[in-house]
């Protein structure tokens, strides 16, 4: 009897979940191209907030770095992916379709971006005080480095240097999948 009545409520939860399903529309093509061009500009306005204490020491704030560190951080990695899962043909998308044949690629990118803003999240939480690079201070992954080869090393260089790498990460990722 008791078997009974729960493959009958398990019945009736498929039903319902299969009516709802079909009811609840899916976001519109220009909605997923809307969100992820107000979070692509979020991340560029956190940028520009960490550049400014970057150039001008005296405006460093470690709260303010710290927000913006993790809104680009929040913003990036599997959210980033995310965005871009499918490309539905949207005249507003800035989005070239490479994106989905070079998946790999831009979830590498997108990963980055996020250990990037981790990164300098840490250097915000060790250093109360305006953070600069030094003269012969160690770039780990070189001047021209695009990625570091794990967490420790990622952590371990100087927050300067994890930003640059950071605007790098998205100069090459806009070179490669964005229209211009």
């Amino acid at each position: 009897m008791g078997r009974i009545i729960f493959v009958n409520i398990f019945g009736l939860l498929a039903v319902v979940e299969a009516v709802l399903i079909t009811t609840v529309p899916l976001p519109a093509a220009e909605d997923v191209v809307a969100l992820r061009q107000a979070d692509m500009k979020a991340m560029a306005a956190a940028a520009k907030t960490l550049s400014s204490m970057f150039k001008d020491p005296a405006a460093y704030n470690a709260s303010e770095f710290k927000w913006a560190a993790d809104a680009i951080r929040d913003k990036s990695g599997s959210v980033l992916s995310a965005h871009f899962a499918s490309e539905p043909a949207s005249p507003q998308s800035k989005a070239r379709q490479n994106i989905l044949e070079e998946r790999d690629r831009f979830d590498r990118f997108a990963n980055d971006l996020r250990d990037y803003a981790v990164a300098l999240d840490a250097a915000a939480q060790k250093n109360p005080g305006p953070m600069r690079m030094k003269p012969g201070e160690a770039m780990g992954g070189g001047p021209f480095g695009t990625h570091v080869r794990n967490e420790q090393e990622l952590l371990a260089m100087p927050a300067e240097h994890a930003f640059h790498l950071m605007l790098q990460t998205c100069t090459t990722c806009h070179a490669r999948f964005r229209m211009e």
